[in-house]
């Protein structure tokens, strides 16, 4: 069923003018954000799913001598155990398409679509009068340099109240969220390594992939959105009332629409960019995050 997907989508008219290396770009860097999360979160509980499930990604092995202080265990969600955390995190994420399974595609055939449809909107998005206006662009960029500040400092903040009052929930709630946006992070770099695709401001917004002259500043995904998400997605799973999760996410989405109206990026570079971003702060949670009873 897989392969068939593949197939149809490859023989997409859209798909020959802007590559088949594209489709594989967005489709595999979203399969192994997907799998990783449907991996984690199946079984009924979070805390016995890799001790159940042999196809589930593997956690840090486990010894019988960690070298951590008596009490303190290397699974901790602390800021001394993080960098270890996030080598193994890139590890499971990374190598995570080789488990994907067909019930994976819930999650991977409508990002998939949402991607495409996307794409074939760019360029008449992007070129319309309506967005050529430089105060427009002034002020959404300021707007959304200025949310996503609030989604890096948040964690910060959070964590330092935790700290100050002893909530380990608080505490745990900063660390994951910075965990997450660097998680992003790094593989928002790869996906803009490898493909290089222009500026909407540059060669009347064609959105061209694969331009050598890009370097790293390409616009493909959104670094704004994905890091946004990755925070948002942590914090609205940690405190899950429909209050805060208006307020995540609905900070996030003006992250997104934002990075269009500014002219900086392309409606397909936020939707793949918000995907990736909610998908591995969805990770980070259900991989690290203690039961709420160890609070």
């Amino acid at each position: 069923m897989s392969r068939r997907l593949s197939q149809s989508l490859f023989d997409l008219p859209f798909l020959k003018k802007f590559g088949k290396g594209l489709l594989l770009i967005s489709f595999l860097s979203l399969a192994l954000c997907t799998t990783a999360t449907a991996q984690q979160t199946s079984g009924p509980t979070l805390v016995s799913s890799a001790e159940t499930d042999p196809s589930a990604l593997p956690d840090a092995p486990q010894s019988q001598s960690t070298g951590q202080p008596p009490g303190k265990k290397s699974d901790d969600v602390t800021l001394a155990n993080t960098p270890a955390h996030i080598l193994k995190d890139q590890a499971a994420i990374w190598t995570s398409p080789i488990r994907i399974r067909e019930h994976d595609l819930a999650y991977l055939v409508p990002i998939g679509l949402a991607t495409t449809l996307t794409m074939t909107v760019d360029h008449q998005v992007m070129s319309s009068s309506k967005l050529n206006d430089t105060s427009l662009n002034n002020h959404a960029s300021t707007a959304s340099n200025g949310l996503l500040g609030g989604f890096v400092a948040a964690p910060v903040i959070i964590y330092g109240l935790g700290h100050i009052h002893h909530d380990g929930h608080a505490t745990e709630s900063g660390i994951l969220a910075g965990e997450a946006m660097v998680d992003s992070l790094v593989i928002d770099e790869v996906m803009k390594a490898v493909s290089r695709r222009e500026r909407p401001a540059l060669d009347g917004a064609k959105g061209k992939f694969f331009q050598s002259g890009v370097g790293m500043n390409s616009s493909f995904p959104s670094t704004h959105s994905m890091i946004a998400w990755s925070s948002a997605a942590v914090i609205a799973s940690e405190y899950d009332g429909p209050l805060t999760k208006i307020a995540a996410y609905g900070l996030a989405t003006g992250v997104s629409l934002t990075r269009v109206l500014a002219r900086e990026h392309f409606p397909s570079d936020v939707v793949v960019g918000s995907a990736v971003g909610w998908l591995v702060g969805r990770y980070v949670f259900h991989k690290h995050h203690k039961a709420d009873e160890d609070y």
